[in-house]
């Protein structure tokens, strides 16, 4: 007799993906026997004992073949969760630029998802920093990138913070007040401002607030009140200033530096202006989310936020072995005003070019009658470095100096010209790329929204605090501004990276020849170039290299 018997159905079974199998399934009216009796009553003549050993050897067979596919089921298992983690990783490197990339428009028609067609200049370096990057991942020389290349910029010091006896005794007699009106955006009003109060100094006289103009490019009705701590800005330079458009004709030979308005104008723009309160939560809000809650702070978190000082995580997100969280922030000026105004051809045929023709007509028309009276080519002003980098040409440059793929990237701006076609270069060789768009909630974005100077604030702050910062044309007013800003508050440990446009036109000419390790050394002496610890030359601006005598002072020890 037998016991404990299970039948097996004969209908098809679902395996783990909800596909129908009948592998495992064993024909019907089959039998499992966990035990025989052997009693002679069952088994006792020869036939039925033949039988039943053959019944039971079937039994035991299946069985087998159970066990059987049951195992090669699980090695099917493994074997697609491996596929599936290296297909991820593959995306991420491949389809990771067709994600939404925010903050990147295209021709004005807003977030583009579909997949576009990138636009590349140097397809062959593409492919060789492409394999640099994946080489990169198994070295561990990473932690130089982070680093100031040379001792010597810390002994450089920030002393512009001081109260000069001359500038108090000219002051008892004012001479009258100054009206400034400050245009352009955020850091060319910031400029404006500071050499506003070096000129109210030189004329002894009572410095009104200045008043920002209405820009039909920028469109951003906000006022100084709006941007900067007004109370603040006014105490902290009572005793230098008491608080015109151009100078008069016979004040223009003066040497403004030898009177001592550089040490003001130094004065000005690293310790007066503070943003309000509301930018500064905001700020670090945006500087939190770029760290992931890393509770790492800087000098140059202090001067910024204040009071809203990011505040150390209930749980640390850092790992020892990791470190504390880096991020690489850069700014790409590549918007169209820009791109337009450079006269430069970056490979998008005649539809491109006639595309910045029809937008230098409308915004730049002195520009478009002085290109009728000269002769020089667009590959010639690439030669002589006057054209901005773009966004396949900067991430050359990172992978170049040895930043690995997965470098946490804040992208600062928005509006790059061509959109996602010409981002899909930049983000095929680093996928993690961030703007405050991506980081902020459209509520905690809003009081920002229409005012261009006040999302530019937030640019400034993520700048100046990243563990690098990265500039594509030098020329830029934010780019110079955060530099020097880094300079002076980050007791040389805030490293900058600024090409040089010509030499960079000129290696980036050879692409279809240079060897990956030759374009690797060429752009990495010409970064560290721009490393160099120097004094401001004359008639360069303090803003931008502050280190100068009354603005900055040499430690001697």
């Amino acid at each position: 007799m037998v016991g404990n018997v299970k039948t097996m159905p004969s209908s098809l079974k679902k395996n783990r993906y909800g596909r129908h199998s009948n592998v495992c399934s064993l024909p019907e009216k089959s039998v499992l026997v966990h035990g025989l009796k052997s009693d002679g009553g069952y088994c006792g003549a020869v036939t039925k004992g033949l039988e039943c050993g053959k019944r039971h050897m079937v039994i035991w067979k299946h069985l087998r073949m159970l066990g059987f596919v049951l195992g090669l089921m699980a090695s099917f298992f493994v074997l697609d969760s491996l596929m599936l983690s290296v297909i991820h990783h593959l995306s991420a490197r491949s389809a990771g630029p067709s994600r939404k990339t925010m903050g990147v428009e295209d021709g004005g028609r807003g977030y583009i998802v579909e997949k576009t067609k990138a636009k590349m200049m140097y397809r062959r370096l593409d492919n060789l920093a492409d394999k640099a990057l994946l080489m990169n991942e198994v070295q561990n020389d990473e932690n130089l990138l982070w680093e100031e290349p040379t001792g010597q910029a810390s002994t450089w010091k920030p002393c512009a913070n001081k109260t000069n006896s001359l500038d108090q005794g000219q002051a008892v007699n004012h001479t009258g007040f100054i009206l400034v009106s400050a245009n352009g955006g955020l850091n060319q009003q910031r400029v404006a401002v500071c050499n506003a109060v070096a000129v109210a100094v030189l004329l002894n006289a009572t410095l009104v607030l200045p008043k920002f103009l209405y820009s039909s490019v920028w469109k951003d009705s906000s006022q100084f009140g709006d941007i900067y701590q007004e109370d603040y800005f006014i105490n902290l330079l009572k005793d230098d200033v008491r608080i015109v458009k151009e100078l008069p004709t016979h004040l223009n030979s003066l040497d403004i530096e030898a009177i001592g308005s550089q040490r003001l104008r130094c004065k000005c723009n690293f310790h007066a202006l503070k943003f309000v309160p509301q930018i500064q939560e905001v700020g670090s809000l945006l500087v939190q989310r770029i760290r992931r809650h890393s509770s790492v702070v800087s000098k140059l978190d202090a001067q910024l936020l204040g009071d809203h000082m990011p505040k150390a995580p209930t749980t640390n997100l850092d790992t020892s072995s990791q470190g504390p969280f880096k991020y690489l922030a850069l700014h790409m000026r590549f918007e169209t005003d820009m791109v337009a105004y450079s006269q430069c051809d970056f490979g998008g045929g005649e539809k491109e070019w006639n595309e910045l023709q029809a937008y230098r007509e409308i915004h730049f028309p002195t520009l478009v009658m002085r290109m009728k009276n000269e002769s020089i080519s667009p590959s010639e002003l690439r030669m002589l470095g006057r054209c901005p980098l773009t966004p396949e040409e900067a991430a050359l440059m990172l992978s170049a100096l040895g930043f690995k793929s997965r470098t946490y990237i804040y992208l600062a701006g928005s509006h790059i010209y061509g959109g996602q076609s010409r981002m899909l270069p930049f983000t095929k060789l680093y996928p993690n790329l961030v703007t405050k768009e991506d980081l902020l909630t459209p509520s905690e974005l809003a009081p920002f929204r229409n005012f261009s100077s006040r999302l530019a604030a937030l640019d400034f702050i993520a700048c100046a605090t990243s563990d690098v910062f990265a500039m594509t044309d030098s020329g830029s007013q934010l780019s110079s501004l955060v530099s020097g800003y880094r300079v002076y508050h980050g007791d040389g440990q805030a490293p900058t990276l600024r090409p040089n446009k010509k030499r960079f036109a000129k290696i980036l000419s050879e692409n279809e020849t240079i060897s990956w390790d030759q374009f690797k050394d060429r752009v990495t002496k010409m970064i560290d170039e721009g490393h160099r610890v120097r004094s401001r030359r004359w008639g360069r601006s303090i803003y931008r290299q502050p280190r100068t005598p009354g603005c900055m002072c040499k430690d001697s020890s």
